[in-house]
């Protein structure tokens, strides 16, 4: 059970805080200067990117929070061949903001679980090489002392033969390969980071004990000795810490990349259950509480900060789902971020006009192939995954089914007139057709958002989101990776 999820973080150099990730994976995404007042009104003192976004980096300087900018696998290739290339990522997308913008970049995370049994070694060869040159790079500019790199890794790099954490060891196929990423990790002051999924455990295996997913000690126990376990996400955190031990590694700072819970799509992935989670993570977090192996103030990055609407779906439809607020940073459900503080939303959001498209009473529907196939052409273009059996929208009548995939195409493609045009069965309403707890969106006005930040014409940001919407099938096909 231990193999299916992971954690951990420790920090050296670096004061511990609550740390989220930001991902940029939506089609209608909420304007970067929101996004970091969002986060300083609920406390986050840290932020994980998954690429050197410019408008995010930007956004984030002299915000006071601390950054970890990553680069995507597909990147590493290329850095791993060049000191060259390594050299200008660094000086365009680290020392540029650092510099001009006052960007407080802390680390740099060197492809994002790279080692995945599904990539099928694909990484092997130009993770390490890709992290040389990157320190070495770091260096050259003179950041090496104050930017630290890191690789993200998932839990599948380490097991345990005994079924405990104590017998935990890296992955054989990758023992000799995660030592030397780990001796020169620690040899260059740099952080190892993993990322733990206890959701993940409890969806993949139907016989995984629910309550072990939980921090409120009602779990039957797992006893390793002396020591205790009472959730997987200290048992799982602690099995990377055994082996680091038995590899000679066993005071290596680690960073929990990833963790948090699902609110839709999946049984097990709601608002009550992430509430719980993620209530008892914040819980930990605000009492300095580590694990049994590392009672130190631990440093985490939520996952995630916000939905996102066009990620892969490969995984699972939860996939879109991760976000402790929706798309546009309203609240999901209510958590105490600490010190007697409440979870607030985004300020400042500007959406569509209140109106939605929707399955018109009077459209005939006596040849049911006709709506099945304008339904299935809107959740090509749009997310409909709310929409899948068991989710919020799940159990929806025929009528507001379509009503569901028509008006996501629409809000997607950001109200046009042509786009609430299904064979004649769609209308637009002024009345809003969600009904607790299926929410029936309308999406950011992004040319607004620009038209005010930047007095550019509305068009220029209406035209760009077309651009976006065009290329949203592709992108839903072929996007393998969950990030």
């Amino acid at each position: 059970m231990f193999l299916l999820c992971l954690l951990g973080f420790e920090s050296r150099g670096v004061s511990a805080g609550l740390g989220c990730n930001w991902g940029l994976q939506s089609t209608h995404r909420l304007p970067p200067d929101i996004v970091v007042r969002l986060m300083k009104d609920n406390g986050f003192d840290k932020v994980k990117l998954f690429e050197a976004d410019p408008a995010a980096l930007k956004a984030l300087g002299k915000s006071g929070i601390e950054v970890m900018v990553g680069i995507p696998n597909d990147m590493l290739a290329s850095l791993a061949g060049s000191p060259g290339n390594a050299e200008a990522w660094v000086q365009q997308n680290v020392s540029t903001f650092i510099s001009k913008f006052g960007t407080d970049i802390r680390f740099v995370a060197i492809g994002n679980e790279p080692f995945l049994h599904s990539y099928k070694d694909m990484f092997i060869q130009t993770t390490f090489p890709a992290l040389q040159n990157i320190q070495a790079a770091l260096v050259k500019a003179g950041l090496g002392k104050n930017v630290k790199v890191t690789v993200p890794l998932n839990a599948d790099v380490y097991q345990t033969d005994s079924g405990l954490p104590s017998g935990g060891d890296f992955r054989p196929d990758i023992h000799d390969l995660m030592l030397k990423i780990t001796k020169f990790l620690q040899d260059n002051g740099g952080f190892l980071t993993v990322n733990i999924y206890p959701f993940l455990s409890l969806q993949a295996d139907p016989n995984f004990p629910k309550e072990f997913a939980f921090f409120n000690n009602v779990a039957n126990p797992v006893v390793d000795g002396p020591i205790t376990y009472t959730n997987v996400y200290d048992a799982n955190f602690d099995t990377l810490i055994s082996a680091l031990e038995k590899n000679g590694f066993g005071q290596i700072p680690v960073i929990v990349g990833e963790v948090g819970w699902p609110t839709d799509c999946d049984p097990n992935a709601n608002i009550d259950n992430a509430r719980r989670f993620n209530q008892g993570l914040l819980d930990r977090i605000t009492k300095g509480q580590g694990t049994p192996k590392r009672r130190t103030p631990t440093d985490i990055y939520l996952f995630s900060l916000l939905d996102e609407d066009n990620k892969s779906i490969e995984p699972g439809n939860f996939e879109r789902h991760w976000g402790i607020f929706n798309y546009d940073g309203s609240v999901k459900y209510q958590l105490n971020m600490g010190k007697g503080k409440s979870i607030v939303p985004a300020k400042g959001v500007k959406y569509l006009s209140r109106q939605w498209c929707v399955l018109s009473p009077s459209a005939g529907v006596s040849d049911p192939n006709v709506l099945s196939q304008s339904i299935s052409f809107a959740c090509q273009y749009a997310d409909c995954t709310s929409a899948s059996p068991g989710s919020s929208c799940g159990n929806l009548d025929p009528q507001r089914n379509a009503s569901y995939a028509f008006n996501m195409y629409y809000q997607t493609m950001d109200q046009r007139k042509d786009a609430c045009s299904f064979n004649n069965l769609s209308v637009v309403t002024t009345v809003d057709p969600s009904q607790p707890p299926c929410r029936y969106e309308i999406m950011i006005d992004i040319g607004k958002h620009e038209l005010s930040a930047s007095g550019s014409a509305k068009v220029a940001g209406t035209g760009s989101q077309l651009l976006i919407s065009l290329m949203m099938v592709l992108a839903l096909v072929t996007n393998g990776a969950r990030f």
